[in-house]
């Protein structure tokens, strides 16, 4: 019995590390998301249902550090026309996760 409980574990562990490389999909890069650097702030875009804690949680698991704060913003898609026709854009959400003193993300190797 001792072994079937060990792969349930082991799937749980592998279920959870799935989703949470659904909501740090990817790094926000821009120059004032690269200025959050000099204050140990890094820029992800995330999925609109996520949260502050799974962010977090996500975060100190998939990288190893030690998340201080987590702050969240959404985007409101804008209205767009070409040659006419009206279009919009979606809406987005980018999460800003403040780290410990030390602690540091290469975003350019990736995940």
């Amino acid at each position: 019995m001792a072994k079937t409980a060990a792969k349930k574990d082991k799937t749980k562990k592998v279920e959870a590390a799935e989703w949470m490389y659904e909501i740090i999909s990817t790094p926000h890069v821009t120059e004032k998301a690269s200025r959050g650097s000099e204050h140990a702030q890094i820029t992800f875009k995330v999925p609109l249902s996520a949260t502050k804690p799974q962010i977090k949680l996500a975060v100190e698991t998939l990288f190893g550090v030690k998340v201080k704060g987590v702050n969240t913003l959404v985007q409101k898609g804008k209205t767009k026309r070409f040659r006419g026709s009206i279009g919009f854009r979606g809406d987005s959400k980018k999460a800003i996760v403040r780290l410990e003193e030390g602690q540091t993300i290469d975003t350019a190797a990736g995940v």
